[in-house]
């Protein structure tokens, strides 16, 4: 066993090359894994500055210089943030508001449709069962309710948090995009000079994460804008809300469409009951999903982030179970990166496999 080991380093661990990119990749997971809550702020910076580096890059291509074009989209970035935080930022939580006010009243609406099941439905269902799925709708619906005050008595605490993150990243922003060379040559400094493993590592991940972060920002902004005008179209309460439940659910594939669907359906069958309205609110939705699914997904993400689906959920699964729901957000590029590197990674060669096989048999 120690022998069969020290081969495989030997094999393996010997190319300097394979070293460079194994400390690369554990150096960093040490740095997201133990100090993501004490330099928060600076990954977020990171991350918006790496999203917007697309646009930079894109003025720069069309004949800008490099700092007009980062004032242009710096500017653009504020501009934006201006318009969500004082102008989307209320209106969701007034309507998040207004939907925990509403969300007794839901309740009882949802208990009186479950207490006739039985009477309908007396085969398969009793009226022992449905107290216990009421009492346990209650307990749940008390959880939710004692997480948002607790969470709305937390802002209170947290005031200091949100000045650092409304001054400080938009600033880290700014600096990262205007001294973009001159922070990653001084990066580079602390590296070997021959890294053609790892540079082609994260060459190929740069590539699939940008064109996968910039399918993913339109894919939110048509899916949410069109399930908006629709629900807007059909009356339905709490659109803006739903809209934009809808539109973040696809940052989680599979998963977050699964979970949005149950809050869209209460609060139409609750508004509407089960009557037309509701089958049109319903069908509306699947046939946003299946266009979502089947148009435009393959559109947008035709040559990005090959990876099968039972791939895409155990990534979602593992990244998120262990960074929570920045995991979830992050579980596709993360598992994109674990890709490369399998495919990058040296692979025992078919004439040590052919002399492995021929001792077996000897």
């Amino acid at each position: 066993m120690i022998e069969a080991t020290r081969r495989w380093l030997d094999r393996y661990f010997s190319d300097p090359q394979v070293v460079t990119l194994a400390l690369v990749l554990v150096g960093g997971g040490l740095v997201f894994f133990w100090v993501d809550n004490l330099l928060a702020p600076v990954l977020v910076a990171i991350v918006l500055a790496y999203l917007l580096e697309g646009l930079v890059g894109m003025l720069e291509r069309w004949g800008s210089p490099r700092f007009p074009a980062v004032m242009v989209v710096f500017t653009g970035f504020i501009i934006v943030g201006m318009l969500v935080l004082f102008v989307m930022l209320p209106v969701i939580i007034e309507q998040v508001r207004q939907l925990v006010t509403r969300m007794p009243d839901i309740i009882q609406a949802g208990q009186k449709q479950l207490m006739q099941l039985p009477e309908s439905y007396p085969a398969f269902i009793t009226v022992d069962q449905v107290k216990d799925i009421i009492g346990m709708i209650r307990e749940r619906a008390t959880a939710v309710g004692s997480s948002i005050v607790s969470g709305s008595l937390a802002q209170a605490t947290t005031f200091f948090a949100i000045v650092i993150y409304l001054v400080m990243v938009p600033l880290m922003v700014f600096f990262f995009l205007k001294d973009k060379r001159l922070i990653l040559n001084w990066v580079k400094g602390y590296f070997p000079e021959d890294m053609q493993l790892t540079n082609y590592v994260l060459t190929e991940v740069d590539q699939q994460i940008a064109n996968y972060t910039r399918g993913k920002l339109l894919e939110v902004l048509i899916v949410g804008g069109v399930t908006f005008i629709t629900f807007t179209i059909l009356k339905l309460q709490f659109a803006p809300l739903l809209s934009l439940m809808v539109g973040l659910s696809v940052l989680v594939p599979f998963i977050g469409a699964a979970v949005v669907t149950v809050p869209i359906l209460i609060v139409a069958a609750f508004q509407f009951g089960i009557t037309p309205e509701f089958w049109y609110v319903f069908i509306a939705y699947s046939i946003i999903q299946a266009l979502d699914g089947n148009v435009l997904v393959p559109v947008l993400f035709s040559e990005v982030v090959n990876l099968h689906p039972v791939a895409i959920v155990v990534a979602v699964l593992f990244f998120g179970g262990l960074w929570g729901l920045g995991g979830v957000f992050f579980a596709i590029p993360l598992a994109t990166l674990v890709q490369a590197v399998l495919k990058a990674w040296p692979r025992k060669r078919a004439t040590d496999i052919e002399l492995s096989a021929g001792a077996k048999l000897d």
